[in-house]
């Protein structure tokens, strides 16, 4: 304050005309008494004057008041020590850190408090809420090991979370330690984790794929193959001649090309669906209407295997989330299978109705009169390439792929898929739906 007003004459004008403006009432006030001391008699005009100037001098060359320090006092917050500033702002770029990030980000005290959790997370996990450990919505061993280790030894830990519900995930998890500067971290009761999660899904469905390709689909495609080498064989050497061979051999051999073209077509398919089966539906679709529209398209089919298909809907609403496309192929999936492994029944039903199971509000059914399977194929039905008998799976074209791709669209919807049979009693399948 003293260096202010001994500093340089350019310094101190702005600061004299501050004084003067901030103690304009004051000086307006004591103008008015001068001025009716005047009017009334009891002071001649030069002792006015020179009265009022003596006031004048006073406010401004006299110290500021304790009431004009008053007025002020705010200002010096400006000039906080950076020591005592420096966490809030540390909090307040932490949080914005988290929430600019587009993976799961979490933000933990030293007790595994969630402190913060952004918008991705909370999507990912709905469970986790703010001032809950962490442990309370994940509960992962790993998880809890990867944080004791980072505590223990300040450094970071990471490891690989695999989640089966609601549906199937893989992410590399990464506990690091959210270090201030200048301060120990040992001795930081205040100390934080930083918690990030990387998804590794769709690589890891990748390889899925490549691997059951590589054991599976190279086998399957291997047999038409080899027949198509052996009818190009015959036609270019004893049969060239041949017409009615020639006819016959190439009927044979564009069976098993569509073979192929079928299973490729199925390969594609699941692995499309399995790339974004952690990625829920949000289309508003009608049940009754598509499933009319299966039936109609399956109505050939039907006429040809001699199977009639019964439809049964019921009078309420029948509106549900999900993607059109792919709940068509679920049905038609299911359909097909009743039409040809259930054909000796001489009809097929699909029913919807009341899910009567709580989460759920739909159930599409679909039943066959067939010959049923053994109860110990049941649960595997829904494997890739799993066939009970694959002399007559391929003779009626089936890929082995039908019910694998049921079965993973039924789990991007959240839904629950049951398949039910006896030998001699048929087969029951009910897609149950939110």
């Amino acid at each position: 304050m003293h260096e202010t007003q001994t500093g340089a004459p350019g310094t101190r004008l702005p600061m004299l005309r501050n004084r003067i403006v901030s103690q304009a009432g004051l000086l307006a006030g004591i103008a008015a008494v001068f001025l009716l001391l005047l009017l009334f008699g009891d002071l001649n005009l030069v002792a006015a004057i020179v009265g009022f100037l003596a006031v004048l001098a006073a406010v401004v060359l006299l110290p500021t008041p304790v009431s004009v320090l008053d007025k002020t006092a705010p200002v010096p917050h400006s000039d906080t020590p950076a020591v005592i500033v420096q966490p809030a702002v540390l909090g307040v770029s932490t949080l914005a850190f988290a929430d600019a990030l587009i993976d799961p980000c979490m933000v933990l005290d030293r007790r595994s408090v969630v402190l913060h959790a952004n918008a991705a997370a909370l999507r990912q996990f709905p469970g986790v809420v703010n001032g809950n450990p962490i442990t309370f919505s994940l509960r992962n061993p790993e998880l809890v090991q990867a944080i004791d280790g980072a505590m223990r030894t300040g450094t970071s830990r990471s490891f690989e979370l695999h989640e089966t519900v609601p549906a199937e995930t893989w992410d590399k998890v990464v506990v690091a330690p959210l270090r201030h500067p200048g301060v120990d971290w040992f001795a930081d009761d205040g100390r934080q984790f930083i918690l990030t999660f990387q998804s590794l899904t769709e690589l890891k469905r990748v390889e899925a794929l490549r691997t059951d390709f590589i054991a599976n689909a190279s086998h399957e495609l291997r047999t038409p193959l080899a027949s198509l080498l052996g009818f190009i064989d015959t036609l270019l050497g004893p049969a060239s001649k041949d017409a009615a061979a020639r006819e016959k051999f190439l009927g044979i051999m564009r069976g098993q090309a569509e073979r192929m073209s079928k299973l490729i077509d199925d390969l594609l398919s699941l692995s499309r669906i399995e790339m974004h089966q952690h990625v829920r539906p949000t289309a508003s679709i009608d049940l009754a209407s598509l499933l009319r529209e299966v039936r109609e398209g399956l109505t050939m089919q039907a006429k040809a295997a001699k199977v009639d298909i019964r439809l049964n809907l019921f009078a309420g609403p029948s509106t549900t989330t999900g993607d059109r496309s792919q709940l068509y192929e679920v049905f038609e999936n299911l359909l097909d299978n009743a039409i040809k492994y259930g054909a000796g029944g001489e009809f097929v039903e699909i029913s919807l109705a009341p899910a009567g199971r709580p989460g759920f509000q739909h159930v599409v059914t679909v039943i066959d009169h067939g010959p049923g399977v053994e109860p110990e194929h049941v649960p595997r039905l829904t494997e890739r390439f799993y066939r009970i008998d694959a002399d007559a799976s391929r003779k009626k074209k089936g890929t082995g792929l039908g019910l694998a791709i049921v079965k993973h669209i039924v789990n991007r919807h959240r839904g629950q898929l049951s398949i039910k049979s006896k030998p001699g009693e048929g087969m029951r399948v009910d897609v149950f739906l939110p």
